[in-house]
């Protein structure tokens, strides 16, 4: 059957290996090189898949990634279901099984077409205005309705089985698009001896030249010409060429995402061979050749199938060598339809008429028409089309309207309303866009990276401009970047200069109310949906865009952009520039998130960071729980201890003797400078000046909203440097707040930055027989209470290796921090295990250091503060340097709103029955006889079994909190409503006389 609409020898594919695929279950013949629309089409197969709003019948449209209509679901060999993906850039390989989408029970008969016949129901913005009324019908009847109509193709449940890759590469010069303006910028540049990198998303590099019959370059016809021109680029060592790539995003410094698909058109592929690879291109120019789209025309009955894209025939039947009719209509206002319609008549196709909406089409043009007996009718347009599956006739008037309808019998109407130069990805990278009057259409401006324009993306239309500018462009950039380039020049003949006119939508003979001209063929915009947006107050085209849905579809409106764009215009009746243009956002086209995880998946999702000590705790049976990004030992249970017991058993031991934690995780910075003290005095609540070297301070770093951000013990090592630690999960973002203040607010500031979390292994060690056990194994630092006191630092040795020893405790026990180079540090961790066995020495985990904490009442940032506490709301006030003239956040403080007393402050909780663990996140209420929904007054941060108090404790932030100390609250949980009492928040030892036991 394929040979019907198939023409011998004609095209770019392999003729000589048969390739059988299915599409709906029925199994179908194409050729190596077909896309599945070209193969579809050589099959006779025109209706692909349904509407999204209206299921109307939908063929194919265009031959490249603008394609709105073509959209169906891929059963990959590996089993990978993939919905949505674009029968035009789908090339086929045996076994290939494709179905369509959006409709049930079949293609042909789906029970989702009544909502065409209900097309009044669903005009633009129904959903803002059906969907009010009753409010009770929103949870029961009409947001389960939406969930299950929305959507096109239906989302894979199985997990992906195919593997993705990423690589970045650099480059002197990235080529966007292999057309013939971006093949003559690479050969400039690549024989000037630059790094080229040239990319396109098709499989075979030549953009237009693969379409191209008429014009000659040097004497050789267009394909010709593209061989030799590709095999001399092969022949470069510099240049590479990327076939199959698409370029999805243009970013800050000329940095250029590349998706490349690797195995998609093979049957097989080897093992491990990744589908897709996502490349991160830094060049030091860009040339971007990404060509021009071809603009459809809007009237009653353009979406119907066998309607599409003229410029898109020319490339199935030059290119695939697919007749896509066999009596085709041609309707244009632009002379490149022309050029399409006489391939067709020349390949056998019998062309009823060209139909051209302008009054003065091109003589010549017109001349060879009627040399191929094809008739011709200037100064008319289509006014409507029949056919419920495909095509049959066309109706055509003059443009007036002022004379008889004619109807025209056809299989295929090939429609152009001209060309848009595809600005994308110049957009992407911020540059300026410019309107050209003359020829309604926007036009690349400013560019704001170094980057060039050209070919139809530039608005040169042509062969021979095409290669004049890509060659310009390409020597330019190179000799910018150093490299001696000579010009060439490209003979062309035989090239027609092609013209053209736009116009908005086209006028109809039939009743405007019952009118459907499609605007965005995928998403069912109308031109009366817009012109009904701008009635209803919309003036702004990123406002209609949003109430109609116009180029919002998943081709990001490629094809309807600029007819939504000049179709408002109009009923505004404002200029197009003046009416404003849509963003284009990356990517460029819908792109898998399998190639932008890349390697990042299982195992590797995820960076899990682990200390040196990671693989000991490992080893002696620890539970691990994920901080940040890093693991950490959560307990230690010995046989048969549960959770509880075990956290249980580790408090005790440090309460009672001694325990030891790794730390490591702990953020680190070293300040260091002659400003260093300055700095921090600026950043911090707290006063530094007067620190004195081998002394310690809690820093508590507010933003500037006057809210906690971080907090950490802060050693002075020297004059004019600081030891300072963060929060686990704060270290990364309290370098950059310090980097960006540094940079921005203080560049006077003679001070370096500098993370270290990597550098050292730290090892708490907490209990009364903790200095016990250090002194035997310290050299160089006097360990007595006298000269190292709680909060002092000290640098010497520790069993023969450097060490920097914080005399500090998180627990309210006597407690040290030794930080060793980090290579040593399972070594050392090792040596205290075994040293401190005479001891009974525990390693506990951090469940078990967040109960002595809480114990004490010292908070964790991020589970007791929630972005919204002030130093005096936590407890904290005691930190602020009352004479410090400023610091991060201290005029926020002062706001009326940070002074008020009923701020939620941080409190204690004592459970009424205390062996109830209140759950952390539990909302707090006043009154529990109130009615529901209930005023939450608090919640509660942390809750614990306290072994050393012999019941639960908890913290909670509480409305006027700190003078509610006393009174009961209550906190409904699952089970039943507790009852507790808010107390201070410390807990154990409150006179802190163990610190130095």
């Amino acid at each position: 059957m394929t040979k019907a609409h198939r023409i011998v020898g004609r095209g770019r594919i392999d003729a000589s290996r048969p390739v059988h695929f299915t599409f709906n279950g029925v199994e179908y013949q194409g050729y190596r090189g077909d896309t599945l629309a070209s193969a579809l089409m050589a099959n006779g197969v025109h209706l692909v898949g349904r509407s999204f709003k209206y299921h109307r019948p939908r063929g194919i449209l265009g031959a490249g990634s603008e394609e709105p209509n073509a959209l169906v679901g891929v059963t990959h060999g590996q089993g990978r279901f993939e919905p949505n993906t674009r029968a035009t850039m789908l090339e086929i390989y045996p076994g290939l099984a494709t179905r369509s989408q959006n409709h049930w029970p079949s293609l042909k008969w789906d029970v989702g077409a009544i909502n065409d016949a209900l097309y009044m129901l669903f005009s633009a913005g129904f959903y803002y205005k059906t969907f009010m009324w009753p409010k009770a019908f929103w949870t029961k009847v009409y947001e389960p309705f939406i969930r299950r109509a929305a959507g096109l193709g239906t989302a894979p449940f199985e997990p992906d089985p195919d593997s993705y890759a990423s690589r970045f590469a650099h480059c002197d010069i990235l080529v966007v698009g292999g057309g013939p303006a971006g093949i003559a910028a690479a050969l400039a540049a690549g024989r000037a001896g630059a790094k080229v990198i040239l990319v396109d998303e098709h499989a075979d590099l030549g953009g237009s030249l693969l379409s191209e019959t008429d014009a000659t370059i040097a004497g050789l016809t267009g394909q010709q010409w593209l061989d030799e021109a590709l095999a001399a680029l092969a022949d470069l060592p510099n240049v590479t060429l990327l076939s199959r790539t698409t370029a999805i995003g243009y970013y800050h410094e000329n940095f250029v995402g590349l998706c490349e698909r690797i195995t998609d058109h093979l049957e097989h592929s080897s093992v491990g061979t990744p589908r897709e690879r996502l490349w991160k291109v830094r060049a030091g120019q860009v040339v971007l050749a990404q060509g021009s789209i071809e603009r459809p025309l809007v009237f009653d009955g353009n979406d119907r199938p066998g309607v599409m894209l003229a410029g898109a025939a020319r490339t199935y039947l030059n290119r695939y060598g697919v007749t896509v009719g066999e009596r085709a209509v041609v309707v244009t206002s632009h002379d490149s339809a022309w050029l399409a319609a006489f391939d067709m008549a020349k390949a056998g196709v019998k062309v009823e008429a060209i139909v051209d909406l302008r009054s003065d089409p091109s003589v010549d043009l017109q001349e060879r028409a009627r040399v191929l007996g094809i008739q011709i009718l200037v100064g008319w347009t289509v006014t409507g089309t029949r056919g419920r599956l495909r095509i049959k006739s066309v109706r055509v008037c003059p443009v007036d309207l002022g004379g008889d309808a004619h109807i025209l019998s056809c299989d295929v109407l090939l429609m152009c309303g001209g060309w848009t130069p595809s600005l994308h990805l110049f957009s992407h990278s911020m540059g300026k866009l410019r309107w050209d009057e003359s020829e309604q259409r926007f036009l690349p401006g400013d560019h704001v990276e170094a980057s060039r324009t050209v070919g139809a993306g530039n608005g040169s239309f042509g062969l021979a401009a095409a290669l004049a500018e890509g060659d310009q462009a390409g020597a330019a950039a190179a000799r910018e970047l150093g490299y001696d380039s000579a010009p060439a020049t490209y003979q062309v003949n035989g090239e027609f200069a092609l013209s053209g006119r736009y116009f908005n939508e086209l006028p109809t003979d039939r009743n405007p109310g019952k009118a459907k001209a499609f605007v965005d063929f995928q998403n069912d915009v109308t031109a009366k949906d817009i012109r009904l947006a701008v009635r209803e107050g919309f003036r702004s085209i990123e406002h209609v865009k949003r109430y109609t849905t116009n180029g919002m579809a998943t081709d990001q409106g490629k094809t309807s952009n600029m007819n939504g764009l000049a179709i408002a215009a109009d009923a505004v009746g404002r200029p197009m520039p003046e009416v404003g243009l849509t963003t284009f956002r990356p990517p460029y086209t819908p792109t898998t998130f399998g190639a932008f995880a890349g390697y990042a998946r299982n195992g590797l999702f995820e960076v899990t960071r682990k200390t040196p000590i990671d693989q000991w705790a490992e080893s002696e049976g620890a539970i691990f729980e994920p901080v940040s990004l890093w693991r950490r030992a959560w307990y230690f249970p010995k046989a048969g201890e549960t959770m509880h017991a075990a956290v249980a058993r580790e408090c005790a031991a440090v309460r009672s003797s001694i325990g030891m934690f790794d730390a490591s995780t702990l953020g680190k910075i070293e300040v260091v400078g002659p400003d260093a003290a300055e700095f921090m005095n600026r950043l911090y609540t707290n006063p530094w000046t007067k620190l004195a070297p081998g002394r310690c301070k809690y820093g508590l770093l507010l933003g500037e909203d006057g809210f906690i951000r971080d907090d950490g013990v802060i050693g002075r090592l020297a004059q004019d440097r600081f030891h300072v630690t963060t929060t686990t999960g704060g270290a990364a973002r309290v370098l950059n707040m310090m980097e960006d203040y540094l940079q921005t607010e203080w560049p006077d500031l003679k001070v370096w930055l500098t993370s270290t979390t990597e550098q050292w292994a730290v090892i708490a060690l907490n209990g009364p027989n903790s200095r016990k056990l250090l002194e035997p194994l310290v050299e160089g630092i006097d360990l007595s209470d006298e000269q190292l006191p709680h909060m002092a630092v000290a640098e010497g040795s520790i069993c023969g290796i450097p060490t920097r020893l914080f005399r500090v405790s998180f627990t309210g026990e006597r407690g040290y921090e030794v930080n060793v180079p980090a290579r040593y540090g399972r070594a050392v961790w090792e040596t205290l295990y075994e040293s401190g066995q005479e001891y009974g020495i525990v390693a506990y985990g951090t469940e078990t250091m967040h109960v002595l904490r809480a114990e004490k009442g010292y908070i964790i940032i991020g589970q007791d503060t929630d972005g919204t506490l002030t130093p005096n709301d936590a407890g904290l006030g005691w930190t602020i340097g009352k004479t410090k003239p400023d610091f991060v956040g201290k005029r926020s403080l002062a706001r009326p709103d940070m002074l008020k007393d009923d701020r939620k402050q941080l409190v204690g909780l004592l459970t009424s029955d205390p062996t109830v663990i209140l759950e952390e996140g539990a909302q707090i209420v006043f009154d529990p006889d109130q009615p529901i929904p209930m005023r939450m007054v608090g919640h509660v941060t942390s809750s614990y079994w306290s072994e050393s108090l012999g019941r639960s404790i908890a913290l909670a932030v509480i409305e006027a909190g700190s003078r509610r100390i006393g009174e009961v609250v209550h906190i409904p949980m699952p089970d039943r409503t507790h009852a507790a009492v808010i107390s201070q928040t410390v807990f154990f030892d409150p006179q802190n006389s163990r610190i130095n036991a």
